[in-house]
């Protein structure tokens, strides 16, 4: 009997362990829908039960990405101090950093900044997070973006830079011309033209741009 119970003990510590993972795994995709609606104390208590914190759903996206999406701070918060990657990618090459930094989710993007966003890490358009943010008009983010070191004049696969973005897919509104102003003050390339030879500046004079045009000439832009 003593040797029945030390050969079944094994078996009996594997079956239980295969329950408490499964019933953890279970409760995963509550892990997203509370993070989605902000519900940080449901979060810590999925957690403390097991959750991984960087499981993802069908589109390959982490709790954390979902808590970005909807702009869900103290989830994100929560996550984030759980261990959460914010540079950990969906199917469509999102991640927290990338889609906060997109979307003007300014508060998320701090904090992911904070806990070692990948300054380099690029989206499906092969573009960095200043880039879309540049297009968006988010002048905060653009703000942080230099703060923390973001490469000024990188290049996407469509052959543009933030500065580029911010007028050629612009309004050429105040917004975009606070962001013309930042990016020349940390040193971006003024002349550095798109894939077919077209200047910032040129863009901006065939736009009706007069505003960004000044400011691009002054920094020493031609046509």
């Amino acid at each position: 009997m003593y040797v029945f119970r030390n050969l079944a003990r094994p078996f009996i510590l594997l079956i239980f362990a295969t329950t408490m993972t499964v019933t953890a795994m279970a409760s995963e995709p509550e892990l997203h829908q509370a993070a989605a609606r902000n519900d940080a104390a449901r979060i810590e208590t999925l957690l403390k039960a097991g959750a991984r914190v960087d499981a993802r759903d069908q589109a390959e996206r982490t709790a954390l990405l979902a808590a970005t999406h909807a702009n869900a701070i103290d989830a994100a918060r929560v996550l984030i101090a759980a261990g959460a990657d914010v540079n950990a990618k969906d199917n469509i090459q999102d991640s927290p950093y990338l889609y906060a930094s997109a979307a003007g989710h300014i508060e998320i993007l701090r904090l992911t900044l904070k806990a070692g966003a990948d300054l380099k890490s690029v989206n499906r358009f092969g573009g960095t997070g200043l880039i879309p943010a540049a297009e968006r008009g988010h002048v905060e983010v653009i703000r942080e973006l230099i703060k923390a070191g973001v490469a000024i004049d990188h290049v996407n696969r469509l052959g543009w830079t933030a500065l580029l973005e911010a007028i050629i897919l612009s309004d050429g509104g105040p917004a975009h011309v606070e962001i013309v102003k930042l990016l020349i003050a940390a040193g971006a390339d003024v002349n550095l033209a798109d894939k077919d030879g077209v200047t910032p500046l040129a863009h901006a004079e065939k736009m009706g741009y007069r505003e960004i045009a000044n400011l691009l000439k002054a920094a020493g832009g031609k046509a």
